[in-house]
């Protein structure tokens, strides 16, 4: 079966509308998670800027922290399948042109992904 543009367009489309609703599902259930397993306290205090737990910095301690029913981590691991979905499309297309022949894009989608990853890797 020959890849034409209309199928390779097809995918990617495919890629990205699932990636969010995966997304937005994993968040959503963190979200109901925490909101029933958070007591109700006093007013959020939004005066200080107070950065993530320590262990959800990392995907390790975010697998950690969802291994063990932590409803934060599996907020953060909705996010990084959102922030994971623009990765995986530039390696679909990639894929797509390889497939193709088409040596010019796919240098383009390689470049790409290469940015993609390092700024992945260097966020401080």
């Amino acid at each position: 079966m020959r890849l034409t543009d209309e199928k390779l367009e097809l995918a990617v489309g495919r890629t990205l509308q699932t990636g969010v609703l995966l997304a937005a599902a994993v968040v959503l259930i963190g979200g109901v998670l925490f909101l029933i397993h958070s007591p109700a306290g006093p007013r959020a205090e939004y005066s200080q800027f107070h950065g993530v737990a320590r262990h959800l910095r990392t995907p390790h301690g975010i697998w950690h922290g969802i291994l063990h029913g932590d409803a934060e981590s599996i907020i953060q691991f909705g996010l990084l399948l959102l922030i994971a979905t623009p990765v995986v499309r530039v390696m679909l297309a990639g894929v797509g042109f390889l497939m193709e022949r088409d040596q010019l894009y796919f240098w383009v989608s390689s470049i790409v992904l290469a940015v993609l990853l390092y700024s992945l890797w260097h966020i401080r």
